[in-house]
C-alpha cells in the first residue's frame, strides 16, 4: 500500500535533485501514452480550455474532484498533473503518488511554457515529422 507517509519518506535530496518529480511543459507534450491532468478550477477550463488535440490527451478533474474521480485517471499511461501556478499540480501529484500511481509527473511553468510548447513553429514541426 502506497501511504502518504511512504511517498514523503522516499522524497529525500536525490529524489529532488535528479527532477524525478518534474518534467517540461514541451517535453511532456512529445510524451507517448500521456495524459495532462488539468486540475485547474471549473471556472478556469471555462476561461482557457487546453484541448491539445495534435499532442495529448487532455482529462479535467479540478482538485477537490480527484479523490471521487480518480477511477477515470489511467495507471498504465505517463500522467502530468498541471494547474495554473503549480501548486493544485503539487496536490494533487502527491495525492496520486499516495494512491500508487508511478508513472505521474508536475508538468512545470503553468500557462507561459504550455503556450511555448504549442506555438505555430513548434506545432508546425510537430505535424510535419
Amino acid at each position: 500500500m502506497h501511504d502518504l507517509e511512504k511517498v514523503i519518506e522516499k522524497m529525500d535530496f536525490r529524489y529532488f535533485g535528479t527532477g524525478q518529480h518534474k518534467m517540461e511543459a514541451e517535453t511532456f507534450l512529445a510524451s507517448e501514452n500521456a495524459v495532462l491532468l488539468d486540475v485547474r478550477a471549473k471556472e478556469e477550463v471555462e476561461t482557457i480550455k487546453l484541448t491539445l488535440v495534435h499532442h495529448v490527451q487532455v482529462l479535467e478533474i479540478p482538485t477537490h474532484e480527484v479523490p471521487q474521480r480518480i477511477h477515470e485517471i489511467p495507471k498504465d499511461k505517463l500522467i502530468g498533473v498541471f494547474c495554473s501556478a503549480g501548486v493544485r499540480a503539487v496536490i494533487i501529484f502527491t495525492y496520486l503518488k499516495s494512491k500508487g500511481y508511478e508513472q505521474v509527473k508536475i508538468v512545470l511553468g503553468g500557462y507561459p511554457p504550455l503556450m511555448e510548447a504549442v506555438m505555430p513553429g513548434k506545432l508546425y514541426k510537430k505535424l510535419n515529422k
